[in-house]
């Protein structure tokens, strides 16, 4: 079935199209929430809400851009938007607790990508969480290029910019992490 078809059909409500659609870029979301989050429950759950948004907006999609790009746009909106709704939450928290508050703050456990061979998840956890200390769009870019392979056009397109915008935001990307990692052997394997 064409995404023009599962579309159309979406739009009229079909229960099979939406099966289809959750079937053909489940993993595509979860994958890229995965990358955004770096927390398995956060990324599934984010991944549910992608769908029902999907569900819920899709009345409204105007097919200016590819069905995979309008989904990519979606999984990355919703990871962002629980970023910054946890960073408020640690700030709540951080701003409490000098005002001699209780309120505990909750911190994520070690993030383990479910696809890493088990000899390289130091290596991983290592760069996943340099990844994490990415400035936002720069991490964001990174992840889609690097994590789930999107070229820079479909980049662009998710992120409504242009390809050098995303090819200097990835040129950034990179530096920062060779810099970030650089630093980090340095100060824990020497000899």
């Amino acid at each position: 079935m064409s995404d023009e078809n599962i579309i159309l059909e979406l739009q009229q409500g079909s229960e099979s199209a939406f099966r289809a659609v959750v079937e053909k870029f489940q993993n595509q979301v979860y994958n890229t929430c995965l990358g955004l989050l770096q927390n398995e429950e956060d990324a599934e759950e984010t991944s549910q809400d992608v769908f029902i948004e999907i569900y819920k907006s899709v009345k409204s999609f105007r097919g200016d851009a590819k069905l995979s790009t309008w989904i990519y746009r979606i999984a990355t909106t919703k990871s962002l938007e629980l970023i910054r709704k946890q960073k408020r939450k640690k700030r709540f928290a951080f701003l409490q607790s000098i005002g001699g508050g209780d309120y505990e703050t909750t911190q994520h456990v070690s993030f383990e990508h479910p696809g890493v061979i088990l000899e390289n998840k130091e290596q991983a956890q290592t760069l996943f969480s340099t990844i994490a200390e990415l400035p936002e769009n720069q991490r964001v870019v990174f992840t889609l290029h690097k994590v789930e392979g999107l070229p820079y056009q479909e980049i662009a397109d998710v992120l409504d910019t242009s390809v050098s915008s995303v090819e200097s935001l990835m040129f950034r990307a990179r530096k920062n992490l060779q810099k970030k990692l650089k630093t980090y052997y340095e100060n824990n394997f020497k000899d």
